[in-house]
């Protein structure tokens, strides 16, 4: 995911999207312990598009504000 597909969505698509990805995340957990994981690649970008969605909308929060 890009930022730049991220900074076009609304603050509603932004918290949508968190709990999707949040979601994956912990689906990824699962499979790891389990030993079912296919792609441990997957773990690491579901991680960093998180932090991505969450600083972006954070950034927003604060444009709103000032």
């Amino acid at each position: 995911m890009k930022a730049a597909d991220v900074r076009a969505k609304s603050a509603d698509q932004l918290n949508e999207e968190l709990a999707k990805l949040k979601k994956e995340q912990f689906n990824l957990r699962f499979q790891k312990a389990t030993g079912q994981i296919e792609k441990t690649s997957r773990v690491t970008e579901v991680r960093r598009d998180i932090a991505r969605v969450k600083t972006i909308a954070r950034q927003k929060a604060a444009e709103a504000k000032a």
